[in-house]
Parts: structure tokens; sequence; C-alpha cells
């Protein structure tokens, strides 16, 4: 079981075919309690895979499906129910997942996949005094954050904590990209408060292939190795980013939570099966070159953004912070 230390499990794992991954997680699991420290019988559990895109189901854009089929047959077996939910910022998420070879493991598990929604929740933030979260994630008992091992063309790295934009319903995404304007560390900083809202009970990453150079979905796949766990997201991001040799100020999330003093450094992670030197590799491909935040959208186009963002939204823009 975990100790006052935060604790990351990291192994390696090269496979995805069925029985290879479900041994892996077991061990994954292990040193954190197994799956029924974090499921309870009856209990509601939110799957939250990274589902971008169904544009490059190749390229390892997404998490895979067999490692969302395995997580949720362990979360089956011990008593929860459990169901997939995202907001991609283009299609819907049954869309990305059915084109992303989602459907057998939706069919034979008979799970539903919810379309987030948006709903009021208030965080304890001075600049981020309200987020718009759905209430899928806010409302499910037990949280399984999935995400994928990619480069990120504006945020260098998308790990964990990224990877909880996605409860952020889709329109909103892009309002929060127009409000941080090119300020890379404010949208991490939203990232961050994000991530520490929804408080996902257990984060599983799949590192198995990853997505380097340009992504979050220009760049190719690359075979990695490593499944990643923790139940502290930000000590998890922390330790990955030892596995793929950046430093943290490149990665504004990471960088968002040391200023808040809210990610541990290395020496106060323990990691119950092998340190993250153990894995590391020194040819990861980061973006060519970072995009802003905003796109550099031209201002006529923010202001177009920003006028149709309060007529058809209906939300005061003073809710979310600084503009």
């Amino acid at each position: 079981m975990q100790t006052q230390k935060p604790s990351v499990s990291l192994i390696r794992a090269t496979s995805y075919e069925s029985e290879a991954l479900r041994e892996s997680l077991i061990t994954l699991l292990e040193p954190l309690g197994g799956i029924a420290a974090f499921v309870k019988p009856g209990q509601k559990v939110l799957l939250k895979p990274n589902l971008l895109t169904g544009a490059r189901p190749t390229k390892e854009c997404t998490t895979r499906a067999e490692l969302v089929y395995e997580v949720a047959k362990l979360v089956i077996a011990a008593g929860g129910k459990p169901f997939l939910g995202d907001s991609p910022a283009f299609g819907s998420a049954r869309g990305v997942a059915i084109a992303n070879g989602y459907l057998p493991l939706i069919e034979e598990l008979n799970l539903s996949i919810s379309e987030f929604h948006g709903k009021r929740y208030q965080t304890v933030s001075e600049n981020f005094n309200h987020l718009l979260l759905c209430k899928e994630a806010m409302e499910a008992d037990v949280i399984i954050n999935l995400p994928k091992v990619k480069s990120h063309m504006q945020l260098t790295l998308t790990l964990g904590v990224k990877n909880l934009f996605g409860c952020v319903p889709g329109k909103m995404k892009a309002w929060w990209h127009m409000e941080a304007g090119k300020d890379a560390n404010r949208f991490g900083e939203m990232l961050v408060e994000t991530a520490k809202a929804i408080n996902p009970d257990l984060t599983i990453l799949d590192g198995i292939i990853g997505h380097e150079g340009n992504g979050p979905s220009a760049g190719e796949p690359r075979e990695l190795g490593v499944l990643a766990a923790a139940t502290n997201v930000f000590a998890l991001d922390r330790a990955m980013l030892e596995v793929l040799n950046v430093p943290p100020h490149q990665v504004p999330t990471v960088a968002a939570a040391q200023r808040l003093n809210i990610c541990p450094e290395l020496a106060e992670i323990e990691f119950p099966n092998l340190h993250p030197d153990l894995l590391q590799i020194t040819d990861w491909r980061l973006p060519d070159k970072l995009m802003p935040i905003d796109f550099a959208m031209p201002r006529v186009i923010r202001s177009t953004f920003k006028h149709l963002y309060i007529r058809f939204i209906k939300e005061p823009m003073s809710a979310y912070g600084k503009g």
C-alpha cells in the first residue's frame, strides 16, 4: 500500500496482447493495493482515456483500446460499473472511440460512452475560481485517468494532467485556448487547477507505444515499453519526464504544478517497482517547434469567437478568470 510519500509504479511492458497486458496491469497495480483498493462493489467508475481524434487510428494518438478493455475487466471483477467518457474537441467521444477500435470492447463488456456536458463547479483558485467541468466526471464514484504518452506542439508533452482537460466540455476548450492567449504558463496553471478539481483516484498511463514528434496527432508512433500508475497524477507526470529525459521547466503543466507546490520532487517519490533511471531513454523526439496556445489566431477571429461565445454559450467571461 501507499506510504506517506507519493508512490509511482513503473514497469516495463511491451505487449498489448490480452493475457500479457492483464498480467502487466496486475503487477503494476499490486504496490498500490490492486484495483480493489480503488473500486468497491456497485461504484460507478469513469474510465477517461485520451480520445483525441479518429483521423489517425494507426498513429497512436489515443489510448489503446486494449488497455481500456483490460482495465474495464479489472473494474468489473472488483464489482464496479465502468463507463467511458471524454469530450473530444472535434467529433463525438463515441465516434472517436469506434474509429480507434473500441467497438468490440464496448459491445463485449456492454460499456456506455458518455459525451461530457458542462456544469459549473467552483474551484479554490485565485485566477480560475470557476471552471466549467463535466458533471459525468465530478459525479462519478471513482475516476480512472488513462492518458497516452505523447509529445505536444503547444505543451511539449501531454501526460496525466493534460488528459484531464478532456473533462472540460468541447466548446470550453476553445475558450480556454483563447483566454490563455500565448501564455503557456497560464494555460499550464489552468490545466493543473482542472486536474486538482477532477482529482482522479488512479492514473494508469499508456506508454507501451507512445506518440513522439509533432504531437498530439501529427507525430509518429514510438515504442517506449512503459506502463505507469499512481494515485498522485502530478507525481506520475514528474516521474515520466525523467523517463523521457525532459527537463520539468520545458513542460508547462509540470512547471505550473511545481510553482504551486503540488508537484513532488523526484527524491520525494517512492518507486516500488522500477526507478525512472532504469527506463530512461535519451532520444525521445519533442516537437520541431512549439505553437502558441491560441493557435496564433488573428485578433479579429478571437474577437468574433468571443462574441459568439457570449451569445450562444451564455456564460459571462468574468467567470473564467482574467481576459
